[in-house]
């Protein structure tokens, strides 16, 4: 087998199954919760918020849908730079746009824009990794973003009292 031919060999490890896992039973609990209390989603709440909260939801679902076709694909592609790529431009777009919103500490930062912070740093330093050739390091970068920045802060957004715990559940 080439070099060529090894890197874009499918590996699922274990890591990766736990992962998509943990997703699947975010899900499963978020949908469980929403037919206690069924009702359809509140798009209009969405459409009433300022110009820079439709663009940080936009953006992390976009976030979200990108790097679950990530997790699961075949690496060392065309497809997985042009997907990382856009992935990348959805999570900046995500930690940036956060740094605009201040409804949990109205004037201020909270806690959970730390997780920006992070967002914000490690991109570059797991696209430095892949460009020195740092490939585990790079995918531990990214995995961790994607959980940290982007599965756990959104997380947030759905407890009670926060907006997407209005849309959906309300």
């Amino acid at each position: 087998m080439t070099r060529q031919s090894a890197t874009i060999t499918p590996t699922f490890p274990a890591r990766r199954l736990a992962l998509l896992a943990a997703v699947a039973g975010g899900i499963g609990l978020a949908l469980a919760v929403a037919s206690t209390v069924a009702h359809a989603p509140d798009w209009g709440l969405l459409a009433r918020q300022p110009w820079v909260i439709q663009l940080h939801i936009a953006a992390a679902t976009a976030a979200l849908l990108l790097g679950t076709v990530q997790l699961v694909g075949i690496k060392g592609t065309g497809l997985h730079r042009l997907i990382g790529w856009s992935w990348i431009v959805a999570m900046f777009t995500v930690a940036v746009s956060s740094l605009f919103i201040r409804q949990i500490n109205p004037g201020s930062f909270s806690w959970i824009h730390l997780l920006s912070g992070w967002t914000l740093i490690a991109l570059p330093m797991a696209l430095f990794a892949v460009r020195r050739g740092r490939i585990a390091s790079h995918a531990r970068g990214m995995t961790w973003t994607f959980i940290g920045g982007l599965i756990v802060a959104g997380a947030f957004t759905f407890l009670p009292g926060r907006l997407m715990w209005a849309v959906f559940f309300g």
